[in-house]
């Protein structure tokens, strides 16, 4: 079997996911490539959607901005992902050159793949989920709105009343293009694949659930001393990990983390614990948490990642809306129990009071609460970290996650041969 990803990069969340997959399954014997837009890896089997990228960045980047100029009409919609998959592509005439049996549908927007060509493709379809996209009117993710259990408009992230706005536009070609396609859907969560179910564009679309993989080899404990002392971290601390802190979408949590930390630092915590911050450096004025912080910037190899993961003696994941949250199943890995809100994707990551704590949804006071109750007892702790590198070996492996997948390509393959 023959297997070709479309993502719309092999690096980000989505596209370590895909790419995760795509080498899981040559682990397997299967023969895997994938097809970005952007490629950042020198994997000979990641091939780039043109011929030659160094010539034609100015065009993609072009590409991405054509893509967005349809929203930008809505002066006064959220500063937020909002995609629209409008522009022209040649993506059908590569993916027939690559002649794979099936296709494996990942992040394709940004202006890589245009909704009315995944119709084109003529091959048996697997869309993995890593966000609302797919059965939207075009948001990423749709925060307490469901009109995409309808046919979408009066978008409240346009920020317009009209029904016939952009978002019923985008979710009317979607209706149309994908009306008679043969597809299966691959969801990494089950609140991402119920939210599927519900949406009027995917309702009768058979749907798995299936976690997204790493390689726990790369991802594993490493002594927490060791750790610390690559990083220049402080041996006497307690040290809470958070990621991207500094981030412009709401959905991440940073307005619900600061109020807990707060109150953490004001009931007794203050000199015991300090913060270290992956995925961005030193503001020039960074938020009052009430603690020392640690910046550590970006990180983009899995063994730098397991280090930071290591130093840590837990990691919170505030996040209000995941489509499932590999920063939070990498920490698990490295034996670094979690703390997140007990909805969306993450709580299929996160055991609660066995592999860390899920808080009451949005919650403050029970944020702080559980960063708090996993810290305060060192047995209590230790068992935590021997269960969080259970799980993840249980369930979060590329193999087990690869042959699950194989199982999904085989149904389709086998469905859509059959007269």
């Amino acid at each position: 079997m023959k297997v070709l990803h479309l993502s719309n990069s092999d690096t980000g969340g989505a596209g370590r996911a895909a790419y995760r997959l795509h080498n899981g399954l040559q682990g397997i014997g299967i023969d895997s490539q994938m097809l970005v837009q952007f490629k950042e890896s020198d994997d000979k089997t990641v091939l780039a959607s043109q011929k030659s990228v160094d010539k034609l960045v100015g065009k993609l980047k072009l590409t991405e901005y054509l893509d967005e100029v349809p929203a930008k009409f809505y002066r006064q919609r959220d500063r937020t992902d909002f995609s629209i998959e409008w522009v022209p592509d040649a993506i059908a005439d590569r993916v027939a050159k690559c002649q794979p049996d099936v296709i494996n549908i990942h992040w394709i927007c940004k202006g890589f793949l245009q909704i009315e060509t995944i119709a084109k493709l003529n091959k048996p379809l697997v869309w993995t989920l890593h966000d609302m996209w797919p059965f939207t009117g075009g948001c990423n993710y749709a925060a307490d709105c469901t009109k995409y259990t309808d046919s979408c408009g009066a978008c409240p992230i346009l920020h317009t009343s009209k029904e016939n706005d952009l978002s019923r536009w985008v979710w009317q070609r979607k209706a149309k293009s994908w009306k008679n396609i043969k597809l299966a859907l691959v969801s990494p969560s089950q609140w991402l694949a119920e939210c599927a179910k519900a949406s009027s564009l995917f309702k009768d679309v058979p749907i798995e659930v299936i976690p997204h993989g790493m390689d726990i080899q790369k991802y594993r404990p490493i002594p927490k001393e060791v750790a610390r002392s690559l990083l220049n971290l402080p041996q006497d601390k307690q040290l809470v990990l958070f990621g991207a802190i500094y981030t412009n979408a709401p959905r991440k949590g940073l307005q619900l983390l600061q109020p807990a930390l707060q109150s953490l630092s004001q009931s007794g915590w203050g000199d015991k614990l300090e913060l270290v911050v992956f995925g961005s450096s030193r503001p020039e004025n960074p938020i009052d948490t009430g603690f020392k912080s640690h910046y550590l910037g970006r990180f983009t190899d899995d063994i730098s990642l397991a280090v930071v993961y290591s130093a840590a003696d837990v990691m919170v994941v505030p996040s209000t809306q995941e489509a499932f949250g590999q920063t939070a199943s990498e920490a698990l890995a490295c034996g670094t129990p979690v703390v997140a809100f007990n909805a969306t994707g993450l709580k299929d990551i996160v055991e609660h009071q066995q592999s860390g704590y899920l808080a009451q949804a949005y919650k403050i006071e029970d944020l702080a609460a559980g960063i708090a109750w996993v810290l305060e007892n060192p047995e209590r702790h230790q068992k935590l970290r021997d269960r969080s590198r259970q799980k993840a070996e249980q369930e979060f492996t590329l193999e087990l996650q690869a042959n699950r997948y194989l199982s999904v390509f085989k149904s389709l393959s086998i469905n859509s041969s059959s007269p």
